[in-house]
């Protein structure tokens, strides 16, 4: 550690925080938000639990149900926030974990969306413009679920289905990852 700190400092002429500087084996160090691990003899990297709880809290920001915001504009910086977000850290192991977010976060936005209709009446009447039955679509509007459970529904899956919402200007983690 000190022969490199010294040479970093007196022959490239650059300060070391001795503070974050460290020499350990790749498993115990997070370097630039990453967290790196061995496997089949070569050393990958994922994201850890903190900065996936800082893009959930984000999230949650921008889908919260009251922030009084379209969904027009919810979308807008959903896309913004995810796109960086990949960009950021596609180079780690997240295939899973972007399939997990993804489920979530249209979750939060069928959630957004059944919160900004409000009334039976209006729910009814997108439910029905969606393409469900004007029966399901009252049975389901009149429900006493609060909007969390509900964005979980089968009825909600079905109707804001994933196309849907691509075509309202959601880009999912997963589409983002496989540009790369």
């Amino acid at each position: 550690m000190e022969s490199i700190t010294q040479y970093i400092e007196v022959v490239l002429k650059l300060k070391v925080n001795r503070n974050k500087s460290a020499v350990d084996k790749p498993s115990r160090r997070k370097f630039l938000g990453l967290s790196f691990y061995k496997k089949d003899g070569r050393v990958r990297n994922f994201i850890p639990k903190k900065p996936l709880a800082k893009f959930k809290a984000k999230v949650k920001e921008i889908t919260s149900r009251s922030n009084g915001k379209s969904i027009e504009m919810c979308m807008e910086r959903l896309v913004w926030l995810i796109t960086g977000w990949v960009n950021y850290f596609h180079i780690a192991d997240m295939e899973k974990v972007v399939e997990k977010l993804d489920q979530w976060i249209r979750r939060r936005i069928r959630m957004c969306y059944w919160k900004q209709w409000k009334k039976t009446r209006t729910k009814a009447e997108n439910l029905c413009k969606l393409g469900l039955n004007k029966y399901k679509a009252w049975e389901y509007d009149n429900t006493r679920k609060g909007y969390w459970q509900i964005a979980n529904s089968p009825i909600l899956a079905t109707t804001l289905t994933d196309e849907y919402l691509k075509k309202q200007g959601f880009v999912s983690l997963s589409k983002c990852l496989s540009e790369y």
